[in-house]
């Protein structure tokens, strides 16, 4: 996909924020134009699942964006699940009733049958147990050949690692929620947890010319 394609996707998924305030407009623009998974996404054909479900969803702006890609085409199933109330109430106003959004929490709350499922940057605030739990309700709500897709810090990755677990840390701070724990891992285990789920794995760098180890890992579900 061309950056002036991409760059109006981006515009057309932006149009859903106007009743934001201008601060989370110019941060929700700066993530879509300067995240590289977005653009992969795309490429890998998120857009043509007729259902879809994004686990951590914020305000929606992956949603969003499928909805742009898709155009007057046939609407897809988006369902959206996200923690925290303030979030899931903005992705819910932008999104309407283009997509069902829940607020609720990953570790409870049931996923309904999918095509594909997107799990981004969201994983490493799941205790381990909770998030090999999550993987395999995952694979439950999928048919095989449905995809997973699953950003993550690779814990292995030495300086990049760290610049994540920083920034992390840092964002934490600044929210007040100074005791907040994560759970990183590498993404060979990820690909060995994700395996033992029922997926086959094929895991790509996914920083952008950042600081930031990042890798997206496809998982298709066996039969």
């Amino acid at each position: 996909m061309s950056d002036p394609e991409f760059d109006r996707l981006a515009e057309a998924a932006m149009t859903r924020y106007a009743g934001v305030s201008r601060t989370a407009q110019g941060m929700l623009r700066g993530k879509l134009r300067a995240d590289p998974m977005y653009r992969e996404l795309l490429r890998l054909g998120v857009d043509t699942a007729p259902r879809l479900v994004d686990l951590g969803c914020g305000r929606g702006l992956l949603l969003s964006l499928i909805l742009a890609a898709r155009g007057s085409g046939a609407r897809p199933a988006l369902h959206g699940i996200e923690i925290d109330p303030a979030a899931a109430r903005t992705a819910g106003r932008a999104l309407g009733d283009a997509a069902t959004i829940v607020q609720g929490d990953l570790a409870k709350e049931a996923l309904p049958p999918c095509d594909v499922v997107t799990l981004l940057d969201v994983a490493h605030y799941l205790p381990v147990s909770v998030q090999d739990d999550l993987l395999v309700r995952i694979r439950a709500a999928l048919p095989p050949g449905g995809r997973l897709f699953v950003r993550e810090a690779d814990a292995a990755a030495g300086a990049g690692f760290l610049a994540v677990r920083a920034t992390e840390r840092l964002a934490a701070i600044g929210r007040g929620d100074v005791l907040r724990r994560f759970a990183y891992r590498s993404a060979a285990e990820w690909s060995h947890r994700l395996e033992a789920a029922g997926f086959s794995v094929a895991t790509t760098p996914m920083s952008g010319g950042t600081p930031f180890a990042n890798v997206l890992m496809e998982a298709r579900a066996r039969a």
